[in-house]
């Protein structure tokens, strides 16, 4: 090769290699311009159609789709207590569009209640909170009890007497029942139902002496069919803010919420994960959100990736030993 040609290789060696660089950075530029461009993103959910998590599921979808401009669909997948609906994402492709929206007891009480497969808090990446519901000491309208202070009192003197209902084993108003027993000192027979509402059926019959409600005994608050004496949270209720908190009274410990949450399989892109985030956040500001969230008795507080990964460290503490101590076996 003569020296007048070398000059001409190495020029077109550079040319192309530069030519290469330009196309990388073109395909990884519309990789990233992709997200959520290549298809519709698939939102999970463990519980059937019109529960509290599957219209929080798709009060999310529609406010994703209309920040992200892509279809955001929500897919039932009903069973164990939503541990289906996390397997299934469990096994999804981590390319950012499967994600799960869950009570947090799948993660904090399951794996202490059920004999399973899986392990959520290892193989799935919380993304944030979207949402709270607080439960509710509610009691049958023959109660003469006066507040919730007096009805501890009675309990207490009577053991073995009261009985509480709950939407079944294993559920937080079961385990908001168990904890309530443990702080107070108070023993009452369990009663399991197939849902909240026939728990509190029975209630307002006074087949069952209280329950501690999700909120849906809301209506029948206001139209005296039963009587609500506390809140078992740490925050009074924005719907009820003249009933005290159990804290209030005195029974610190007994405060439990039912928080819900986004996750998505590991290794999921992490600027994507990061961008739901902020629009979750943005979407539980929005007035159509607190309106629907409302209807539930539900509310729209949400919590940041980090403030979601410390819930679910405390939780987990809190009802793995509450499980433990109080021999609570649902297999």
């Amino acid at each position: 090769m003569t020296a007048s040609r070398k000059p001409n290789l190495r020029r077109r060696l550079i040319q192309a290699a530069a030519a290469t660089l330009c196309t990388l950075g073109a395909v990884g530029a519309l990789h990233a311009q992709a997200w959520p461009a290549t298809k519709p993103i698939r939102i999970v959910v463990g519980f059937a159609p019109g529960g509290t998590t599957d219209v929080m599921a798709r009060v999310m979808a529609q406010s994703l789709s209309e920040a992200l401009g892509q279809t955001v669909v929500v897919d039932n997948k009903p069973g164990a207590s939503g541990n289906v609906a996390a397997s299934e994402v469990i096994r999804a492709a981590a390319d950012g569009y499967t994600f799960l929206i869950a009570p947090t007891s799948f993660e904090t009480a399951n794996p202490f209640l059920f004999k399973q497969t899986i392990n959520p808090a290892k193989e799935l990446t919380p993304v944030a909170g979207v949402g709270r519901s607080q439960m509710y000491l509610v009691v049958k309208p023959q109660s003469t009890v006066k507040d919730a202070k007096e009805f501890v009192a009675y309990a207490r003197a009577n053991p073995g007497k009261l009985s509480y209902a709950s939407s079944g084993s294993g559920t937080p108003p079961h385990l908001a029942g168990e904890l309530f027993k443990r702080v107070t000192g108070v023993f009452a027979t369990h009663i399991p139902y197939r849902g909240s509402g026939p728990a509190l059926q029975d209630v307002m019959a006074g087949q069952a002496d209280y329950v501690f409600d999700p909120g849906i005994a809301f209506p029948h608050v206001r139209a005296g069919k039963v009587r609500m004496l506390a809140v078992a949270g740490a925050k009074r209720s924005s719907f009820f803010p003249d009933v005290p908190t159990l804290v209030e009274l005195g029974f610190k410990g007994a405060e439990l919420d039912i928080w819900f949450g986004m996750w998505a399989p590991n290794g999921a892109p992490a600027d994507v994960t990061t961008r739901m985030e902020k629009e979750i956040a943005k979407a539980l500001t929005l007035a159509n959100t607190n309106t629907r969230y409302g209807s539930l008795g539900a509310e729209p507080v949400g919590l940041s990736n980090a403030e979601f990964k410390s819930l679910l460290v405390n939780e987990t503490k809190q009802l793995s030993a509450l499980i433990r101590d109080s021999k609570i076996n649902i297999d």
